[in-house]
């Protein structure tokens, strides 16, 4: 079990830990719901310095990250970011990434901690363009700061105006007394904020600063249980559970990342089921009686049919209702369409909504 930089300070403060993609995380501190409101409504600290920190380096970086990646990234600039995908070539997701365009010929590549090794060999193997990879996921760590009182409460600890930086942009900056650091406005909540990129010999002391800074501003810290409620109040695929090495970005509701003006892995079957259609989607949905959708439930019609299976459900906290994502046949899959989650024998009653669940 791998531990990040700062797992010494959770389990000082009393998290809940538990194994999490081969890492000892914090799941819990005070309880999902209260760790929920305080990123909704102030500021709250997520270390996630279990993701996968890949640089790709050359002239020909761009066109490796061309070939494996759905999304066009040749519309990045230097200081932006861009969610993109990893096909694979049986028609699903060998991952979901975030890549960033720190300077020409230089990219950094943000994965998923339980697929960092995966997604390195896959990269690797299609590079035949001499490209320079480096991983330094163990050598960097990662800080969420989410919420709406998240820029109000970092400004004391960097130069640079936090509230002129873009969504998916970033900035490398001074921050907590250190150069160099990426901060980066972006985050799985839904609820603003900025993702801290920095040396693992450095996130104690920002850990630190962050939490003096945000004092006055009501700052807590957050486990991952909390990031899952609100990353699904917003309708965000979670890998391994919503977006899978079966799922294809199309059925996933992913088509605004996979973009045809260029040619990438499994790219003519891929556009060839977006003109022929998909046989099933991934919807959204609320239950229309008191119940929790779990992962694996089964999803039903109204004569009891088995039409599709819940991939995400949780009871939503800003809410107070059940919610899911799951995948249904197309002539399910309409909004207002009524559904039925199968819950220890009993079809209880749901229906399609458009995402997002949560509205500000």
């Amino acid at each position: 079990m791998k531990n990040t930089a700062l797992t010494h300070l959770h389990e000082s403060l009393g998290a809940k830990m538990l194994p999490f993609a081969g890492y000892n995380m914090p799941i819990l501190y005070e309880g999902v719901n209260a760790e929920h409101e305080t990123v909704r409504n102030a500021v709250g600290v997520f270390d996630v310095s279990h993701m996968g920190e890949f640089f790709l380096t050359g002239p020909n970086a761009l066109n490796l990250i061309q070939k494996v990646c759905s999304n066009d990234a040749s519309t990045l600039t230097v200081g932006k970011a861009q969610y993109s995908c990893l096909p694979n070539n049986n028609g699903g997701i060998v991952d979901d990434l975030i890549i960033y365009k720190i300077k020409e010929e230089q990219y950094l590549l943000v994965v998923n901690a339980s697929n960092i090794e995966k997604d390195w060999n896959w990269i690797s193997s299609h590079n035949d363009l001499e490209v320079e990879m480096k991983n330094l996921s163990d050598d960097y760590s990662l800080l969420a700061i989410q919420g709406p009182k998240a820029v109000e409460a970092m400004q004391s600890l960097t130069s640079i105006d936090l509230a002129s930086i873009p969504y998916y942009h970033f900035e490398v900056a001074d921050f907590a007394g250190f150069e160099h650091v990426i901060i980066s406005a972006t985050g799985y909540t839904g609820s603003g904020g900025f993702e801290i990129y920095c040396k693992n010999d450095q996130v104690e002391h920002i850990w630190n600063s962050v939490f003096e800074a945000g004092a006055t501003f009501g700052i807590k810290p957050i486990g991952l249980a909390a990031r899952d409620t609100l990353r699904l109040e917003m309708g965000f695929c979670l890998y391994g559970n919503d977006i899978n090495d079966t799922t294809s970005p199309l059925e996933a509701g992913l088509g605004w990342i996979t973009k045809f003006n260029k040619e990438f892995t499994n790219s003519e079957n891929l556009k060839n089921q977006k003109e022929v259609g998909v046989t099933k989607k991934l919807v959204a949905f609320e239950m229309q009686e008191r119940a929790v959708p779990r992962h694996d439930y089964e999803i039903v019609d109204k004569t009891g049919a088995v039409i599709g299976i819940v991939t995400s459900g949780t009871m939503s906290p800003s809410m107070n209702k059940g919610i899911g994502l799951g995948y249904v046949t197309v002539a399910n899959s309409a909004v207002e369409s009524d559904i039925f989650i199968r819950i220890r024998k009993n079809d209880v009653p749901a229906k399609v909504v458009k995402l997002p669940f949560y509205k500000k």
